[in-house]
């Protein structure tokens, strides 16, 4: 991205975070000209929440119990991930299915990581 700034990324994660310490690495070493500027959870217990903290990026909790519809919590979602002005949301181990109103909120700007051993774990209608 020769001339640009660096990508803003907003990483939303669900439990240890390995996937989010590999973007946090690629994006130390320059692999990924980016820079994480948030880190997600839906989950409060979630370790990848300590990941981005040691690594100096803000790490919030958006606990999907503390909403009684799916479309509420992505609502709340939107709003805290819209507060960073990203240029990239990934979802890296992300585990909630989102609401279409959000993935067209995001389209273009959203990247799932679902790394599985295919075909036995395949993702919901694939």
């Amino acid at each position: 991205m020769s001339g640009r700034d660096k990508l803003r990324l907003v990483v939303l994660i669900s439990g240890s975070g390995s996937n989010l310490q590999a973007i946090l690495d690629r994006c130390a070493d320059g692999t990924i000209d980016g820079e994480v500027v948030a880190v997600i959870s839906n989950r409060p217990d979630a370790y990848g929440l300590e990941r981005a903290r040691r690594a100096g990026v803000p790490a919030e909790v958006v606990d999907h119990q503390d909403y009684p519809e799916r479309e509420d919590f992505d609502r709340a979602l939107m709003e805290r991930i819209d507060a960073y002005r990203p240029d990239l949301v990934v979802l890296a181990g992300f585990m909630r299915i989102l609401t279409p109103a959000f993935v067209h909120h995001y389209a273009g700007r959203l990247l799932n990581i679902h790394p599985s051993l295919l075909p036995h774990f395949q993702g919901l209608h694939t």
